[in-house]
């Protein structure tokens, strides 16, 4: 055979129409079925068209992006993904036993009782409809459906033409609501955007020191009163200053005590008609910034600020210190908030913009 081969080679050759040899099938095609190598193919991304430009260096900014947050997430994944290859390994089917113990698996992982009956329903319905039966498969139809309800949200808020642009950022003491203003801050500077930051945080000690720290640092102007002050006389003057200075980007500190305490919630409706008052369409965004680490606290805490105030988009920070990084998943699936930015360390640039197929590429 091996001989027949080489005369026919030769031929081509000497005809001037000389084929590619053939590849030996690998191992791990020989393994699987006809069926299978065809659900494989199937599952494979799409390359981008030849005519989609790209900047110089983006490919490695990708690159070295995803390689930092599959760090920074490697507690999350010990409990999910790991913990998935060890129930998927040397097994023959997909049985009830199985599924339960997936079921354990993602609720552990803070996806919350809601959305992991919702995605271990999606994986039977679409492990009956394709016929499967081969365990290996769970773990690429779980990575399916958690980048499904990522994707399934509104998308989030960007900084438009209006000047200045107003956004609110809320949250509960203790969860860096003032460290993320700073990383904000920074990242408008970086894009060439004057910066204003108003601390209307007048309740917390040393929060307005603080924050002219940070306004120092990153290049920031700040409008401040006197400690226990009128929060919403600090956001009107720092509205008209905004306006005499040409300001791009107003950020203003709230007050963070329980999301619990009526008080506060009141204050923080005070603040936004202020807002409002002295620019209609405003505020333009009203960020809530939560802490990964609290859990299924978070969504409860979500639920209230936006029951009050409208929220129109989530900052998930302390992502790197949770094993339940799962409440990504949660919060978009429960909420239908926009998540607009994760915090995955304590640098300045270590706040980003969240991307759900980078999240799940990340995590898988």
């Amino acid at each position: 055979m091996a001989f027949r081969w080489f005369r026919r080679k030769k031929d081509e050759t000497k005809n001037g129409t000389p084929e590619p040899e053939p590849v030996a099938p690998q191992k791990e095609d020989l393994d699987l079925s006809k069926d299978e190598r065809l659900e494989e193919e199937e599952s494979l991304p799409e390359s981008p068209p030849d005519d989609v430009p790209r900047e110089e260096g983006d490919e490695e900014m990708t690159r070295r992006f995803l390689s930092c947050l599959k760090e920074r997430l490697s507690k999350t994944r010990h409990v999910l993904v790991d913990r998935l290859d060890g129930l998927v390994f040397g097994k023959k089917e997909i049985n009830d036993d199985l599924m339960e113990e997936l079921e354990e698996i993602l609720i552990t992982s803070d996806l919350g009782v809601q959305t992991t009956m919702q995605l271990i329903e999606r994986i039977k319905e679409k492990v009956r409809r394709k016929d499967l039966n081969n365990p290996r498969y769970v773990k690429g139809v779980l990575q399916e459906e958690i980048l499904s309800l990522l994707e399934d949200v509104p998308p989030a808020p960007t900084v438009q033409s209006k000047k200045p642009y107003i956004i609110m950022v809320v949250g509960v003491n203790g969860v860096g609501k003032t460290t993320t203003i700073a990383k904000l801050a920074a990242r408008y500077r970086k894009e060439g955007k004057s910066v204003l930051l108003v601390a209307a945080d007048t309740f917390r000690a040393a929060a307005i020191g603080q924050l002219a720290e940070w306004g120092e640092r990153v290049g920031a102007e700040i409008v401040r009163h006197k400690e226990r002050g009128d929060p919403s006389a600090v956001v009107y003057d720092g509205i008209h200053a905004a306006k005499a200075r040409d300001i791009d980007v107003v950020l203003i500190d709230t007050a963070g005590r329980l999301h619990t305490k009526i008080n506060l919630m009141e204050e923080l409706k005070k603040i936004r008609r202020v807002i409002s008052r002295l620019i209609p369409d405003a505020p333009h965004e009203v960020l809530l910034v939560l802490d990964a680490t609290t859990g299924q606290n978070a969504i409860s805490q979500a639920q209230l600020f936006h029951d009050a105030i409208n929220i129109t988009g989530i900052a998930l920070v302390k992502l790197d210190g949770t094993a339940k990084g799962g409440i990504v998943v949660a919060i978009s699936d429960t909420l239908k908030i926009p998540l607009q930015y994760i915090g995955i360390g304590e640098g300045l640039d270590d706040l980003h913009e969240f991307d759900a197929r980078n999240f799940v590429k990340a995590l898988f």
